[in-house]
């Protein structure tokens, strides 16, 4: 080896140490175009760079041969991270991504889009390039642009055009992939930018969406869409985001909108310069949301904040206080003052003071002043509140008749959003003279869904209605037993085929959070089957059984009208699926309950299998290692024809009578198997069973009711097709309460009824029909 030769070696030795500078990671080149321009990937950034000789550290593992015009070569060095090798020829070289057997990208543990962070690193290999997975250390003779495409002024940064090399402050910063050009639409690497801004970046997994937080704005971005959001209102891109090699790239023009980033474009220097405000940034809030002139005292939290740490110290406002006294809407502006000397642009908040709250205005009025005892009282409420926002209303002796004479005063008590309470009263006269009795004004006058007390010892003389009954061939699938389940298992399990009822009940006191779940297994292995879920309704999960089982019936009647559930379930030969998920969809802590109701029809036999298991596990993989649990002395069952057809002819109404359902005389039980055990079974109270009651002809002026006999009810029926409570608000008590279901008008009228047994509730019970009173002038 000659002197001269040595010589060289050692210029360049010295030079490679001289001149190593810190550097991020972010990756690969394509052509780009920024705001139209088109630049070509085969650009060297300046021709000096490229006679350059290449560092041995490697630049994120790449190997870089820069050709000159004459030819002359010089080559970088390699094993970096992630490597790509690359040729640069003035005019005519190309970039191929090649990746290095010891390459590692960065990505994140955590299933987050991993840019390899661009943050400063030490000046040699090993003081923080070696600590850092996707950062990686550069030498000036790697291919790095000098001279004009490495100038940055202050408060800039410099994104080189086809390149993931970044410069701010004088210093080199690598992104984890090179801008890059998509359909036309320019992309970089958001964390290497972002970061560099001096913001931060986090990762929402269940949303799979990149955060970053300014100035009090969240901003949200997500692989493969066109689209980010800022405090959840979206804005769209010019193109959609995309990820190269675990690095998350974006549009340049979203990225610099979202993050308030002017820049400028120097085509001949193939940079793309963003200028970074270094002035401090005011921001506050107000509290509360809700400002009164005179009133409220008002709060100022700032948010205020500086770039490069330096502290706020000083600060000036405009428009504040803190009680404003009159109403109206103020403008209020915040400045602070870093301790380089530099004020923030003026942060404005603009807050509407309302007037002093007003006090609402309880009112009312009665059709009369003076009423006979029995007599019907209308009381017409007409409170008032400034803002509408009255909230709760409290009555005192608001009845609809009285049945002692004398003074009676009347009360109400209102109360606005605020708190504020208004009250009112009147006194009417209750004279010594009789319109109505109490039965009879009850009968009369209580409301549809209402309920009133009566003597209903006397029910029992009333004229029994002898009925027969037909079936409608539906098969009941009751699974009521256990009904409080200690222990994870199987509840009932029943093949059925055709037309299907389902009735579920069932409590948790397995100590735990658990679910229910109805699965459906396909008996056949060589064919398909198919599940017509036709109505459906859920009550729970809650503490309440009678609530839960008056819910689903509200709701199982409901889309009897709207055909809401209405669904096709396919099973492949001997698939499992779980159907009716919405009972499932909903934990069930220790103490509650759910009820169910539904009516499904099957083309093929079909296995159901009803399960409570706890809220964590797989109910399909979990079903083969579930035991049977043993019943209560509640019912469970499969029981066939289970719709029965009661239609009654002759006419009903004139003289009181009564309808009686559940009670396993006149209305006998539902005889059925165990599908467990294989043993007989009765459906006690016949839960479960639809009844489809037709009275053919019901005189005129005839009051319906049900009448618990068996203790609380608290249910739903359908009269004419319309939805009843019995009764609102409210349970029914036996053998003393009635709950009002439909009157009759002047002629003779065919009523039908559809009833089914709430679950939770109390049986047998009594269908009423009794004349009304003749109504009389006041």
């Amino acid at each position: 080896m000659n002197f001269r030769k040595l010589t060289m070696i050692a210029v360049f030795a010295a030079a490679q140490t001289a001149l190593v500078i810190p550097a991020g990671a972010e990756g690969a080149v394509q052509p780009e175009t920024v705001q139209g321009i088109s630049v070509n990937a085969n650009s060297s950034a300046d021709s000096t760079a490229n006679a350059q000789t290449g560092g041995t550290a490697g630049v994120a593992g790449q190997s870089t041969t820069g050709n000159t015009g004459d030819g002359q070569n010089s080559t970088g060095g390699a094993g970096g991270d992630k490597g790509t090798t690359s040729t640069d020829n003035t005019g005519t070289g190309d970039q191929t991504p090649s990746t290095n057997a010891n390459g590692d990208d960065g990505a994140a543990s955590d299933g987050s889009p991993a840019d390899g962070s661009s943050g400063q690193t030490g000046t040699t290999p090993g003081t923080g390039a070696e600590t850092t997975p996707g950062t990686t250390t550069e030498t000036a003779g790697s291919g790095a642009a000098t001279g004009i495409s490495a100038q940055a002024g202050s408060n800039q940064l410099i994104l080189m055009m086809n390149s993931n090399q970044m410069y701010q402050n004088g210093k080199l910063y690598l992104a984890g992939q090179p801008m890059a050009v998509k359909n036309g639409v320019s992309y970089v690497a958001i964390r290497a930018m972002v970061e560099r801004v001096g913001l931060k970046l986090s990762y929402d997994s269940k949303t799979k969406e990149t955060i970053i937080i300014k100035d009090g704005k969240e901003l949200r971005f997500k692989t493969n869409s066109s689209v980010y959001r800022v405090n959840g209102e979206s804005k769209p891109m010019k193109g959609p985001s995309y990820q190269q090699n675990n690095v998350f790239m974006v549009p340049l023009t979203s990225i610099t909108q979202a993050l308030n980033i002017p820049y400028t474009v120097d085509q001949p220097g193939k940079r793309v310069i963003l200028s970074l405000s270094t002035k401090p940034v005011a921001a506050f809030t107000v509290q509360p949301s809700e400002i009164f002139a005179g009133e409220t005292n008002v709060t100022y939290s700032t948010q205020s904040k500086t770039s490069n740490g330096l502290q706020i110290v000083d600060e000036r406002w405009e428009g504040k206080e803190d009680v404003f006294q009159t109403a109206g809407t103020y403008t209020i502006t915040h400045y602070v003052q870093d301790s380089s000397g530099q004020w923030s642009d003026p942060y404005t908040v603009t807050v509407n003071v309302l007037k002093p709250n007003e006090p609402p205005v309880a009112n009312f009025t009665t059709d009369k002043d003076e009423y006979k005892m029995g007599e019907l009282i209308t009381i017409t409420d007409h409170s008032t509140d400034d803002e509408n926002a009255i909230v709760d209303r409290q009555w005192l002796n608001d009845h609809k008749a009285f049945f002692q004479p004398g003074p009676v005063t009347i009360r109400l008590k209102v109360t606005d959003k605020h708190g504020a309470v208004g009250e009112f009263q009147k006194t009417i006269t209750i004279t010594n003279e009789t319109l109505y009795t109490e039965d009879e004004f009850n009968r009369l006058f209580t409301q549809v869904g209402e309920k009133y007390t009566f003597d209903g010892t006397k029910v029992p003389t009333w004229n029994n209605l002898d009925f027969t009954f037909t079936s409608e061939p539906a098969t009941l699938i009751r699974s009521n037993s256990p009904e409080t389940v200690y222990s994870e298992g199987v509840l009932y399990k029943e093949t059925a085929l055709g037309s299907t009822r389902f009735m579920l009940h069932h409590v948790n006191a397995t100590g735990k959070n658990t679910k229910l779940y109805v699965i459906a297994t396909n008996t056949y292995t060589d064919r398909p089957a198919q599940i017509t879920l036709q109505n459906f309704g859920i009550g729970g999960p809650n503490p309440y059984p009678e609530l839960t089982g008056k819910t689903s019936l509200e709701r199982y009647f409901q889309s009897m009208r709207d055909s809401s559930a209405y669904q096709l379930i396919n099973l492949a030969a001997g698939e499992s699926k779980v159907i009716m998920t919405d009972v499932n969809k909903i934990k069930m802590k220790p103490g509650d309950t759910i009820s169910a109701l539904a009516d499904a029809f099957s083309d093929y036999p079909i296995q159901y299998t009803v399960i409570m298991i706890d809220e964590n596990k797989d109910p399909l993989q979990s079903l083969p290692y579930l035991s049977n649990l043993d019943r209560d002395v509640h019912n469970r069952g499969t029981y066939p024809d289970s719709v029965r057809v009661i239609n009654y002819d002759q006419q009903v109404g004139s003289t009181p009578s009564r309808l009686v359902l559940g009670d396993n005389k006149a209305d006998p039980n539902l005889k059925g198997l165990d599908g467990i055990y294989g043993t007989e079974a009765s459906n006690a109270g016949n839960f479960g069973v639809l009844y489809k009651i037709k009275f053919s002809r019901v005189a005129p002026n005839t009051l319906i009711t049900l009448n618990p006999r068996g203790g609380n009810y608290n249910g739903i029926v359908t009269v004419n097709g319309q939805v009843v409570q019995v009764a609102n608000k409210a349970s029914v008590s036996a053998p003393n309460e009635n709950s009002v279901l439909y009157r009759t008008g002047k002629y003779e009228e065919s009523v039908e009824i559809m009833y089914t047994p709430s679950p939770g509730s109390n049986l047998p019970i009594n269908l009423l029909l009794m004349p009304m009173p003749q109504e009389k002038q006041s």
